[in-house]
This record gives structure tokens, C-alpha cells and sequence, in this order.
């Protein structure tokens, strides 16, 4: 009795520790589920696909509504237009005179010198003002009065002042950028914890230390954000200082092409001056995500209102 028990339990069609093997068919064993095909990726998803495909149609809506209501070529010119004179422009040297090579290369020049002064310095004083608060508020009314006063009017001065040359526009575009970094970077500087001070602190720290491991870090993407800003106003200034009085440059260029009634051109050398922009704007992100990797995507691309 006991002998048929144990044959019994171990019969595989009863035991319950093992799962009975699966029954081979005529042509052997079942083969496992093929896995199911991927979907491909609809390229009209993309962010940069939409981004183009808005422009081409914003273009095709400008050249058609100013071929159908038959606007006047020296108010709103065709897109057409904009591209033959874009194309006209691009395809002279680099030295000549009436091309863009060579006043976008005097631009980008008085651009990058007047960006790297201007936004320099109002992060060095961003900095010192920040680690002293009575300076901070002794500052603080200077800095709002010159910060409202208008930089396009003042811009005449500074060309009496500075001359026809670079150094001008230089300054204009210091005047510009200076103000956004300083006040971004004061603020980034506020707004560090106060607990990871205070942890520093309970360790020994030293300011010097407090600032590269606390402060400096947490004031990063105001200063990026000050920055950003900087970038499209040095451009701004770049135009305004060469309107007032420049021999060369874009700007220079724009007010020739004004003069000859040629609007096209004109809206060639802005599309230019976009370009400009969006590079430099373009390589700050870069910069911005290279520096900023230890942070979120979210927190790293913070706007700061000032």
C-alpha cells in the first residue's frame, strides 16, 4: 500500500513541483513567440520638423498675400526678393565693400567684444556686491537709475565721446548687457539654500569654499539666464551704435539699402542679424548644458523675469 502511494506522488501528472513538459508536435518543439515589429518614428512628430514646416508656411502665406494684394515692393517686398538680394549679398568676397561678409564680420567683432566686456564685468560686480549687503545697498539706487536711462539716448554721446570707430559700439553693447547679468547673478546669489550654508558651515568651511560649493552653483542658471538675455541685446546695441554713427557694418549696410529704397535688401541683412542671434543664442544652451549636467533638463533651462 505504501509502495503505490509513493508511485503515485511521483507520477509527474500529480506532482505539483514540476509543470508537465509541453507535448512536441509532428514537427518538434514549439518555437517561442516571434517578438512583435516596431513602429516607425512619424518624422512629423519632431519639434524641429514642425518648427520648419510653420516657417515655409509663414513664408508661402507672405510671398502670396503680397503677389495677390499687389503691395508695393518698397513697403513689404516678397519673399522672393529677400532671398535674391540674401543670395546677392552672400555671394561677394569677404572684402568686399558692399557685401555681407565683410560688415557682418565688423558686426559680429563689436558683437563678441562688447558681450564678453560687458557681461564679465557685471558678473564680477554681481559677485562682490552679493558677498558684501552693505554695498549691495548702497549700490542699489545707482544701479536702478542707470539702468532706466534709455541706451539708445545715450548712444549720440558715447560716438562724441568714443569716435566713429569699434570702441563706440563696444560700449553701447557693455552699457546693454551689463545690467541683466548683474542683476540675474545678485539674484541666483539670494537664492541659495540657506541649509546647505549652514551644513558648510557646521563642517569648517571657509567663505571661499561656501561660495565654489554652495553659492556659485545654485546661482548658475540665473547667470545663464542673465546671459541669454545679453546675447539678443548685444545684437540690439550692435545695430543701434552703427545707426548713429559707424563706417562699417551691418547696420551701416541697412541705412545704405534704405537709402536706395531697397527693401529687400534691408530684410536680407535683418535675416542675417537673426542668424546672428539664434548662433549665439544656440551656443549658450550648449555651453549651459555642458556646465549644468548635474541638474535637471527643467531646472537648468530657468527663466529668470527681471
Amino acid at each position: 500500500m505504501t509502495t503505490a502511494m509513493l508511485a503515485k506522488s511521483d507520477s509527474p501528472a500529480l506532482s505539483g513541483d514540476r509543470a508537465p513538459a509541453p507535448a512536441a508536435g509532428p514537427a518538434g518543439p514549439a518555437s517561442p513567440a516571434s517578438p512583435r515589429p516596431r513602429r516607425r518614428a512619424n518624422p512629423l512628430a519632431s519639434t524641429r520638423v514642425q518648427s520648419i514646416l510653420l516657417l515655409a508656411a509663414l513664408l508661402g502665406s507672405w510671398e502670396a498675400g503680397v503677389r495677390l494684394f499687389k503691395v508695393p515692393q518698397h513697403l513689404v517686398p516678397p519673399v522672393s526678393d529677400i532671398l535674391v538680394a540674401l543670395w546677392r549679398g552672400l555671394a561677394t568676397g569677404p572684402l568686399a565693400k558692399d557685401g555681407f561678409w565683410y560688415h557682418g564680420g565688423v558686426t559680429v567683432t563689436e558683437i563678441l567684444l562688447g558681450f564678453l566686456v560687458g557681461s564679465g564685468v557685471g558678473l564680477a560686480i554681481g559677485i562682490v556686491v552679493s558677498q558684501m549687503p552693505r554695498v549691495e545697498a548702497l549700490l542699489e539706487p545707482y544701479v536702478a537709475a542707470l539702468q532706466s536711462v534709455p541706451k539708445v539716448a545715450v548712444a549720440p554721446i558715447i560716438v562724441v565721446w568714443l569716435g566713429f570707430g569699434i570702441g563706440s559700439k563696444v560700449m553701447i553693447i557693455c552699457l546693454l548687457t551689463f545690467f541683466p547679468v548683474l542683476v540675474t547673478s545678485i539674484a541666483g546669489f539670494k537664492a541659495v539654500d540657506p541649509d546647505r550654508i549652514d551644513l558648510l558651515r557646521s563642517l569648517s568651511a571657509t567663505q571661499w569654499q561656501i561660495f565654489r560649493k554652495a553659492k556659485f552653483p545654485s546661482a548658475l542658471p540665473y547667470i545663464f539666464a542673465g546671459l541669454n538675455m545679453a546675447a539678443a541685446f548685444s545684437v540690439v546695441g550692435a545695430v543701434v551704435g552703427e545707426f548713429v554713427g559707424a563706417q562699417a557694418g551691418l547696420g551701416v549696410l541697412i541705412l545704405q539699402m534704405e537709402a536706395q529704397a531697397d527693401t529687400g535688401g534691408s530684410f536680407a541683412v535683418c535675416v542675417v542679424l537673426s542668424v546672428i542671434g539664434i548662433v549665439m543664442t544656440d551656443l549658450l544652451r550648449r555651453i549651459q548644458r555642458r556646465v549644468l549636467h548635474w541638474m535637471p533638463a527643467d531646472t537648468s533651462q530657468r527663466t529668470v523675469n527681471v
